[in-house]
């Protein structure tokens, strides 16, 4: 699964919300696939590949449980609201991300690196050696930078991987 993290717009916000209140999955879907397609803004979003699941677990309990950690980080990928039930599309509020983004900078390599090195779970498919963390810390730098920019523009996110 490949994850990418979109800091959408009100309209979108609005339109992604209604949807999935209305239960229509196929609506979300076709709404995340209009924002996938037509997205040209590179500094409002960043491609987080094969990442995301090391970042979430490193920010998190270790596991992929979307209820797992502590507020603000465990919302960085995994921890906002599900929008879509066959695949992840989890929306995090404008406000939660100006929570979010001063949070992430609390965590340097070094506490990341102790994070990734204690993922014990058999459904991690990474390798768990110094490129696996060497591809997540990169991963992470981008994601925090990614946040800070969608703070300073008070937009919400979108992460979606399937």
């Amino acid at each position: 699964m490949l994850g990418v993290h979109f800091a959408i717009t009100p309209g979108q916000e609005r339109a992604l919300l209604e949807a999935a209140d209305s239960g229509d999955n196929d609506a979300v879907a076709g709404l995340i696939e209009d924002i996938e397609e037509s997205w040209d803004d590179d500094q409002l979003k960043v491609d987080t590949d094969k990442a995301w699941d090391a970042i979430h677990r490193c920010l998190t309990d270790g596991t992929l449980d979307p209820d797992g950690g502590e507020y603000p980080l465990s919302h960085a990928v995994l921890g906002g609201r599900h929008l879509h039930d066959d695949y992840y599309a989890v929306y995090v509020k404008a406000a939660e991300v100006r929570d979010l983004a001063p949070a992430l900078h609390d965590i340097d390599r070094e506490r990341l690196r102790r994070r990734f090195e204690a993922i014990d779970d058999p459904d991690y498919r990474g390798t768990l050696d110094d490129d696996d963390f060497g591809y997540t810390w990169t991963n992470f730098v981008d994601v925090r930078a990614f946040y800070d920019r969608a703070a300073e523009g008070g937009l919400a996110v979108l992460f979606t991987a399937a």
